[in-house]
């Protein structure tokens, strides 16, 4: 009869992880030093609340002026514009030999592709 090796090498490795778990555990130990961990969050939060609303209301008492400010500026200047041209014309492009070549078509026609008849030219009544 065979003699059973299983038994021996199941109760070694049993013993075995009881000793590593006996070395693993921390006897006589004391608390790990810097207990003070949710007491440094909550300031870190308190920091957070504050800079976010600093930037609150940065955006809205001095960033929002600031772009209403510009955006009324735009619109008189490009209403005095506007009426500019409205008031003299405009100008006649010179016919430089450089200016608008097209070798083939466009597809959609002569024009570029995003063509305002208020600012640009029409290039296929100057041909």
């Amino acid at each position: 009869m065979r003699p059973n090796h299983s038994a021996p090498s199941l109760t070694m490795s049993f013993a075995r992880s009881l000793a590593v778990a006996r070395v693993a555990r921390r006897s006589y130990s004391t608390a790990a030093e810097g207990g003070d961990y949710f007491a440094q969050k909550a300031v870190l939060k308190a920091h957070a609340a504050e800079t976010t609303e600093l930037w609150r209301k940065i955006s809205l008492y001095v960033c929002a002026p600031i772009i209403l400010v510009g955006a009324v500026y735009v619109k008189r200047a490009e209403d005095a514009h506007h009426a500019h041209l409205h008031e003299h014309g405009r100008t006649e492009v010179p016919a430089y030999q450089y200016l608008n070549i097209r070798n083939r078509p466009f597809p959609w026609g002569m024009n570029s592709l995003f063509w305002n008849p208020e600012t640009q030219r029409d290039m296929e009544k100057s041909e």
